[in-house]
This record gives C-alpha cells, sequence and structure tokens, in this order.
C-alpha cells in the first residue's frame, strides 16, 4: 500500500459558489500512478463543503434553494455577533454538509457514476481560494 497526499487550490466567488472538482481529481489520481484503492477528498476551512450531485443548471439551481431555506444568508445568527463577520450562515450550511468524500478507485479511475460528480461548495460570504487536501490510499 501506498499513501499520497496532494493538494488543489480553487478560487471561488463566495456563497453559492458551486464547481464540479471531478476532473482536477481524476487528473491527480492519474498522476499518482495508483491503480486500485480509495481517495479521500477534504476541503480546508469551516465555510466551505463538498457534496456528491449531478452536476447540471436545473439541480445546481435546487442546491443553492435548499441551502437558502435550511440556513437563510436574512436569519441573525449568534454567531455572526461573536465575530460581526455576517457569515454565520455559511458555518451552518457547511456543517451540514460535511467537509470530506471518499471515492474507490480501480484500474485507476474514480468509480463514480455516469452523473455523479464531486462538488465544491462555497458559503461564505465573499471570495475565497478553497485548499483541498487529497489523500490517495492504495495500489
Amino acid at each position: 500500500m501506498k499513501v499520497t497526499t496532494e493538494r488543489l487550490s480553487v478560487n471561488t466567488h463566495g456563497a453559492g459558489d458551486l464547481r464540479d472538482i471531478t476532473g482536477s481529481l481524476q487528473e491527480a489520481l492519474a498522476k499518482t500512478g495508483l491503480q486500485e484503492g480509495q481517495l479521500t477528498v477534504f476541503v480546508v476551512g469551516s465555510t466551505a463543503a463538498l457534496a456528491m450531485f449531478e452536476f447540471e443548471d436545473g439541480l445546481i439551481r435546487d442546491m443553492q434553494d435548499l441551502y437558502e431555506r435550511l440556513a437563510p444568508r436574512t436569519k441573525h445568527y449568534a454567531h455572526d455577533d461573536t465575530w460581526d463577520d455576517a457569515n454565520g450562515f455559511s458555518h451552518v450550511r457547511a456543517a451540514l454538509q460535511g467537509q470530506n468524500v471518499t471515492i474507490p478507485f480501480q484500474a485507476g479511475k474514480l468509480l463514480l457514476g455516469t452523473w455523479q460528480q464531486v462538488v465544491l461548495a462555497e458559503f461564505d460570504n465573499r471570495q475565497r481560494q478553497r485548499e483541498i487536501v487529497l489523500s490517495f490510499i492504495g495500489a
């Protein structure tokens, strides 16, 4: 077994920005030379998350609407009183979604369904540069 750690950097446009990172993950896997194992993907930060869904315009809007209904931007959050940064909603959304996903791979390919993409969800109320840590375990 071999363990390899790589990093991706992704610039985002702030709350509501959803980015398909599947291609970048597959490229990173190809560079490792590993053929079979697991990839754990982790986004650093408490106001972003990772999700897996079909990355198409209608579902993107549906997901953005869901996040807004679950943790509206316009609601007051106690966290906002702590730091006066008005991003309590982004912390709540990220906590609900989660910061990591694990994907098996075989024959050097991620084992994802045809309509299954890995999506970086930016929830913060400003542009960010996100670091994504990729941990490959395999042979």
